[in-house]
C-alpha cells in the first residue's frame, strides 16, 4: 500500500504556478498519514500553513482536469503526525474549494488513475485510439535510460507511455495535456521517455492530425533515428516543436515550412541536412531557432531578417557558409545568437551587429571570419558572453568594449589580433573568463588588472607579452587559473599578498618564458595549486618548495636551464627527507610528471613508482642510467604512460614495468639496454598499447603471447634472432609492427594479411627470403622489406587487394592520409613489374631498385597520380620509358639507371622543377650513360626563379619576434637568398630545399607563408620560443 489517509478540508488557497504542490487545509485534525513519493522533480506538502518541500512528480486530480504526470510509487516515505484532506492540484497551482470527509488509500499508479477518474472523463474514446496508435510506432527501452535537461534541471528519463492504457482517461497519461474545455489534446510531450525507433511511414504522423488542437510536440531526448517524414508539415496547428537530441537524418526544413504558426522550433543535435531557404521568413511567429548541431549547410538568406520576433537563434556545429546578411539587424529582439563551429567567412556586419541591442550572448568562434572585430559591439550593453575565437579577426580589441559593464565572459583567442593588452578590459569589472590567447599581443599587463575583482580565469598564452607579471594578479580573491606560457614575460616572480586571495588558485602556467630569479617560498601559500608550469625556466629551481604544494597533481619540469647537469637524487632529497607516509599524503594527488629534456643524471628513484596517482611519467631525453631498485613491491596501479626514451639506461629491461598493470604505453627507445624481452611483460598482454624499444642491445627471440593488445610494436635496431611469433596473427588491433634492422631469419609474413587494421609493416636489413607470398593488406599504408633476401615473381595481379593505397580515405577525423609508400629494394624479385601496380593511386613512394627485374616498365604507373619518388634503378629492365610518367605532376625524384632501357627522347615537359633525373640508356646494345644534370636545358621546360621562396622567407622572418631576431640579419636582397643563414637550395632549380633554425632562440609565430616554400623537403625549428599554433599550410609542403 502506498498511501492512506482521512481528514476534514476546508477552503484552499491559489499559490504560486511554478512548483508542483500537493496542501492541505488549514484546519487540521490529529491523524497519522503515511505516502511515499517519487523522487522525480521538486513539489511542496502543506500542512496548515506550513510547507515541506518534496521531490516528486504529483498527480492532479480534480474536477477540472490532469496537467502534471504522476508517479505514486518510489523509494522514500514520508510520515505525517498533522494532516488534512488532499486538494486538488493542477499545474501546481492550489484551488479554493469545500470539501467534504473523504477515506482513501492509493495503493499504486492504477489505484492513482483509477481514483483520478472518479471525476468526470475528459478523453474522447477517438483521442485514445489516436495516441495509442501513435504509441506502437516506438518501442520502450529502459535500457537506452539517458540524462536529461528539462529547463535547467537535470532528470532521468522514464517511459511515460508505459501509463497510457486503454481503461484510463488519456488526459491523465504521461506527457499528455488536454484542455479543460473542449476536452482536446494540446500538449504531447514525450521528451526523455526512453523511446526508440523510427517512423516507417507517413502514417505515423498523419495519425496526429486527427488532434486538431495539437500545439506543442516534443520527442526530444529519445533514440529516434531515420528521416522525418513530410506528413509533419500537416500538423499545421503547432506552435512548438522540438526534436533535439535523437538521430534523425535527413532534410526537414521544407517540411516544416506548412508549419506557419511555429514560434519555438528546436532540432539541435541530430543528423538533419539541407538547406534554409527564402521561405524561413513566413515563420513571423518565431522566437526561438535551434537548428545546432547537424549537417545544414549553404549560406543564410537574406529572408532571416523578416523573423523580428526571434528571441534566439543557434546555428552552431554545422557547414553554413558564406557572408552574414547584413538584414541580422532587424532581429532586434535577439537575446542569444551562436554562429560557432561553421565555415562562415567575409566580415562580420558592424551595423547590422550594432542593433542587437537586448544581446546577452554572441558567438561566432570557430569559423573563417576576417576583418576587426566590430566596434559596433561596445553598444550591445547587455552582452554578458562573448566568444569570436579560432577565426583570422586582425587589428586591436576597440575600444568601446569598456562600455560592456555587463560581460563576464569574453573569447577571442586564435586570431590574428594584435596591439597592447585593451585598455578596455580593466573596465569590465564583471569579467570572469577572459581568454586572449594564441594572438600578436604585445606590451606589458597592466598593473591595474586588480579592478577585475571577479576574475577566476585569465589565458593569455602563446603571445609576445614582456616585462614582469604584476604581482597585484595574485590578489585576485576569485582567480583559479592563469595561463601565460609562451610568452616574453622577464624579471622576478613575485606573488605579492598570497595570504588569502590566492588560495583558490589551482592552475599557474608559466613556461616558456624568460623569468629569472628563484621561485619564491611564497608559492607555498598556493594551497589549492593543482597544475604548475615552470618548464624552460632560466634560473636555478629549489625544489624543495614543492613538497608544500599539498594538492599538487601536474608539475612541468621539461628544458630547465639552471644547470649544466641536474641530479635528481638531489633534487628529490627535499622529499625523501620527509616521513615517506607523510610525502605519500603530499603526493596522493599526483598524476602527470613530466620532467623530460633536461640532463638529470642517476638513477630513477624506486618510490616514484609507488605514488599512487601517478598516471603518466616523462623521463625521456636525460641522462638516467637506471632504475633504482624499490624495496616496496606495491607500486602504482594508475601508471598508463611511461617514456625513458633517449637516456643512458642499460642492463636488462626492469622488471619492475611488469608489475604496472594499467600500462599502456611504454617507450624506453634510444637507450643500452641488454638481454631479451622479458616473459613476464605477458602481465601487460590487456593493456599494453604501445611498446617501442627500438635503439638498443636487445637480444633473443621476440616474445609469442605477451602483447595481444599491441598497437604499435617497434623493437627496430636491435640484435633479436628467430623468427617472427605467428602468434602475431591473434593482435587484432596492431596497426604498427617494425623489426627492422635485426637478425631476424623467417620467410615473408603473408599471415599478417588478417590483422585487419594493419597499417605500416617494416621488415628490412634483416635475413628474411624466400617468395613475397600474395596477400590481401586491406588498410596498409607502409611497406618495407628492403636489404633482404626475398626472391621469386611478384604476380602481375599481386597489389589488386591493397585497398588503402589504391583509394583516396579519410581518417576518422576527416583529415587525409599523409604517406604511403613501398620499398622492396635490395632484394632478389624476379620477373616484370606487376601490372598491377597502376591501382595504387595513393602511393607517394616506390622503391623497386637493386633486384633483377626484368620486362617492360608497366604503363600502368601513369596512374600513380601521387607518386613523389619512383626508383627502379639495377634492374635488367629493357623497352622504353613509358611517356605517360611525364605527366606526374608531383614526381621529385626518378631514378632509372643501370637497366636496359632503350628509345628516343623522354619528354620532361612536367619535370623542369625535378632535381634529380637520372637513367642508363642503352641503344643498340650500346652502353650510353646519359645523366641529365639540368631540366632547363630542355626548350619545353620553363625557367624558374626563387621570387616566391625569396617573398615567403621574408614574410616569415617579419613575424619573428626576441632578442636574437638579429639571428637572421642575413635575410636581405644585398645577399644571395641561398647563402641566407639556415636555407639550403637545391643545385639545379635553385629553390630552397633545407631550412634549419633550430637552436637560435626566436620567437614570435610561424608565419603561414612557409606553405609557399614548395620545394621544402626538410624543416627544424627546434629549439625556439615560437609560439601560437602550427600553420595548416605546413600540411600542403608534400614534399616534406
Amino acid at each position: 500500500m502506498v498511501g492512506c489517509g482521512f481528514g476534514v478540508s476546508t477552503h484552499l488557497l491559489q499559490t504560486d504556478e511554478a512548483t508542483p504542490a500537493v496542501c492541505f487545509s488549514s484546519v487540521i485534525v490529529p491523524l497519522f498519514l503515511f505516502l511515499s513519493f517519487d523522487l522525480r522533480s521538486s513539489g511542496v506538502l502543506c500542512f496548515g500553513g506550513m510547507f515541506v518541500p518534496l521531490s516528486s512528480r504529483f498527480l492532479a486530480f480534480s474536477s477540472n482536469t490532469l496537467v502534471e504526470d504522476v508517479s505514486f510509487y518510489g523509494s522514500w516515505s514520508v510520515n505525517l503526525m498533522w494532516a488534512t484532506t488532499l486538494a486538488d492540484v493542477a499545474g501546481g497551482v492550489r484551488f479554493q474549494g469545500l470539501f467534504s470527509v473523504h477515506l482513501f488509500c492509493i495503493l499504486n499508479r492504477s489505484d492513482v488513475t483509477a481514483f483520478a477518474t472518479t471525476a468526470r472523463h475528459l478523453c474522447r474514446p477517438e483521442t485514445r485510439n489516436v495516441l495509442l496508435e501513435f504509441k506502437k510506432v516506438f518501442e520502450i527501452r529502459r535500457s537506452s535510460s539517458k540524462l536529461c535537461n528539462i529547463n535547467g534541471r537535470i532528470v532521468g528519463s522514464y517511459p511515460k507511455t508505459e501509463s497510457w492504457g486503454n481503461n484510463s482517461d488519456c488526459c491523465y497519461w504521461g506527457g499528455v495535456t488536454c484542455d479543460a474545455k473542449s476536452k482536446d489534446v494540446i500538449k504531447l510531450d514525450l521528451s526523455c521517455s526512453c523511446l526508440h525507433g523510427r517512423f516507417h511511414s507517413n502514417t505515423s504522423l498523419v495519425r496526429l492530425q486527427n488532434l486538431p488542437s495539437l500545439k506543442t510536440l516534443d520527442l526530444s531526448n529519445n533514440y529516434l533515428y531515420g528521416q522525418v517524414p513530410s506528413s509533419i508539415g500537416k500538423l499545421s496547428r503547432l506552435t512548438s516543436l522540438s526534436l533535439s537530441n535523437n538521430r534523425f537524418s535527413g532534410e526537414i526544413l521544407p517540411s516544416v515550412e506548412n508549419i506557419p504558426r511555429l514560434s519555438f522550433l528546436r532540432l539541435s543535435n541530430n543528423l538533419f541536412s539541407g538547406q534554409i531557404r527564402l521561405w524561413i521568413g513566413n515563420f513571423s511567429h518565431l522566437t526561438f531557432l535551434d537548428l545546432s548541431s547537424n549537417h545544414f549547410a549553404g549560406q543564410i538568406p537574406f529572408s532571416i531578417g523578416v523573423l523580428s520576433q526571434l528571441t534566439s537563434l543557434s546555428l552552431s556545429d554545422n557547414q553554413f557558409s558564406g557572408q552574414i546578411p547584413t538584414s541580422l539587424g532587424n532581429l532586434s529582439h535577439l537575446t542569444s545568437l551562436d554562429f560557432s563551429s561553421n565555415q562562415f567567412s567575409d566580415q562580420i556586419p558592424s551595423s547590422s551587429v550594432g542593433n542587437l541591442s537586448h544581446l546577452t550572448s554572441f558567438h561566432f568562434s570557430h569559423n573563417q571570419f576576417s576583418g576587426q572585430i566590430p566596434s559596433s559591439i561596445g553598444k550591445l550593453s547587455r552582452l554578458t558572453s562573448l566568444d569570436c575565437c579560432e577565426n583570422s579577426l586582425v587589428g586591436r580589441i576597440p575600444s568601446s568594449f569598456s562600455r560592456l559593464n555587463q560581460l563576464t565572459n569574453l573569447v577571442v583567442n586564435s586570431n590574428k589580433l594584435s596591439g597592447k593588452f585593451p585598455i578596455a578590459l580593466p573596465n569590465l569589472t564583471k569579467l570572469s573568463y577572459l581568454s586572449l590567447s594564441n594572438n600578436r599581443f604585445t606590451g606589458t599587463l597592466p598593473p591595474n588588472i586588480t579592478s577585475l575583482s571577479n576574475l577566476e580565469f585569465i589565458s593569455a598564452y602563446d603571445n609576445a607579452f614582456v616585462g614582469p607579471l604584476p604581482s597585484s594578479l595574485f590578489n585576485l580573491p576569485a582567480l583559479t587559473s592563469i595561463y601565460l606560457t609562451n610568452n616574453q614575460l622577464e624579471g622576478s616572480l613575485k606573488f605579492g599578498n598570497t595570504s588569502s586571495p590566492s588560495s583558490k588558485l589551482r592552475v599557474l602556467s608559466l613556461g616558456s618564458n624568460k623569468f629569472k630569479g628563484p621561485i619564491p617560498s611564497s608559492i607555498s601559500k598556493l594551497a589549492n595549486l593543482e597544475v604548475l608550469d615552470i618548464s624552460h625556466w632560466n634560473s636555478h629551481v629549489d625544489f624543495s618548495i614543492f613538497s608544500l604544494l599539498r594538492s599538487l597533481q601536474r608539475l612541468y619540469l621539461s628544458h630547465l636551464r639552471a644547470a649544466p647537469r641536474i641530479d635528481l637524487s638531489a633534487i628529490l632529497s627535499c622529499f625523501k627527507s620527509l616521513d615517506l607516509l607523510r610525502y605519500y599524503r603530499i603526493s596522493r594527488a599526483s598524476k602527470n610528471t613530466d620532467i623530460s629534456n633536461n640532463e638529470i643524471k642517476g638513477q630513477v628513484p624506486g618510490w616514484l613508482w609507488m605514488l599512487p596517482n601517478l598516471g603518466y611519467l616523462d623521463l625521456s631525453n636525460n641522462t638516467f642510467i637506471g632504475f633504482e631498485t624499490s624495496t616496496i613491491r606495491k607500486l602504482s596501479s594508475a601508471l598508463g604512460h611511461l617514456f625513458g626514451s633517449n637516456n643512458n639506461f642499460s642492463g636488462e629491461v626492469p622488471s619492475l614495468v611488469c608489475e604496472l598493470h594499467s600500462l599502456r604505453t611504454l617507450d624506453l627507445s634510444n637507450n643500452n639496454l641488454s638481454g631479451s624481452i622479458p616473459l613476464c611483460m605477458g602481465n601487460l598482454k590487456s593493456t599494453l598499447s604501445v611498446l617501442n624499444v627500438r635503439q638498443n642491445r636487445l637480444s633473443g627471440c621476440l616474445p609469442g603471447n605477451a602483447f595481444e593488445s599491441l598497437r604499435s610494436f617497434d623493437v627496430g635496431h636491435n640484435q633479436l634472432v628467430g623468427k617472427l611469433p605467428r602468434s602475431l596473427v591473434h593482435f587484432s588491433a596492431l596497426e604498427v609492427l617494425n623489426v627492422e634492422s635485426n637478425m631476424i631469419n623467417d620467410t615473408f609474413p603473408f599471415w599478417l594479411s588478417s590483422l585487419q587494421e594493419l597499417k605500416v609493416l617494416v621488415l628490412r636489413s634483416n635475413a628474411f627470403h624466400g617468395p613475397v607470398h600474395q596477400a590481401a593488406f586491406l588498410k596498409l599504408q607502409i611497406i618495407d622489406i628492403s636489404h633482404n633476401h626475398f626472391s621469386g615473381i611478384l604476380p602481375s595481379d599481386y597489389f589488386v587487394n591493397w585497398r588503402k593505397m589504391s583509394s583516396r580515405e579519410t581518417n576518422e577525423d576527416g583529415s587525409n592520409l599523409n604517406y604511403i609508400g613501398e620499398d622492396f629494394s635490395g632484394n632478389r624479385l624476379e620477373g616484370g613489374i606487376p601490372k598491377s601496380i597502376g591501382l595504387l593511386k595513393e602511393l607517394h613512394v616506390l622503391n623497386l631498385s637493386n633486384n633483377a627485374f626484368t620486362g617492360h616498365i608497366p604503363s600502368s604507373m601513369e596512374n600513380l597520380t601521387a607518386l613523389e619518388s619512383l626508383d627502379v634503378s639495377q634492374n635488367n629492365i629493357s623497352g622504353e620509358i613509358p611517356q605517360e610518367l611525364g605527366k606526374l605532376s608531383y614526381l621529385a625524384y626518378m631514378n632509372f639507371s643501370h637497366n636496359h632501357l632503350v628509345g628516343k627522347h623522354f619528354n620532361l615537359r612536367n619535370l623542369h622543377d625535378h632535381e634529380v633525373v637520372s637513367f642508363t640508356w642503352v641503344q643498340f646494345n650500346t652502353l650510353i650513360l646519359f645523366q641529365i644534370l639540368d631540366a632547363s636545358s630542355f626548350n619545353e621546360a620553363p625557367t624558374v626563379d626563387g621570387n616566391a621562396d625569396i617573398k615567403a622567407l621574408l614574410v616569415f622572418k617579419s613575424q619573428v619576434s626576441g632578442n636574437n631576431r638579429l639571428a637572421l640579419g642575413s635575410w636581405n636582397h644585398s645577399t644571395p637568398f641561398c647563402q641566407w643563414k639556415g636555407v639550403t637550395c637545391g643545385r639545379i632549380h635553385k629553390r630552397v630545399t633545407d631550412l634549419d633554425l633550430g637552436g637560435l632562440d626566436l620567437g614570435g609565430i610561424i608565419s603561414p607563408d612557409i606553405g609557399n616554400l614548395s620545394f621544402l623537403k626538410s624543416l627544424n625549428l627546434e629549439d625556439n620560443s615560437f609560439g601560437g599554433t602550427i600553420p595548416k599550410e605546413v600540411g600542403m609542403l608534400f614534399r616534406l
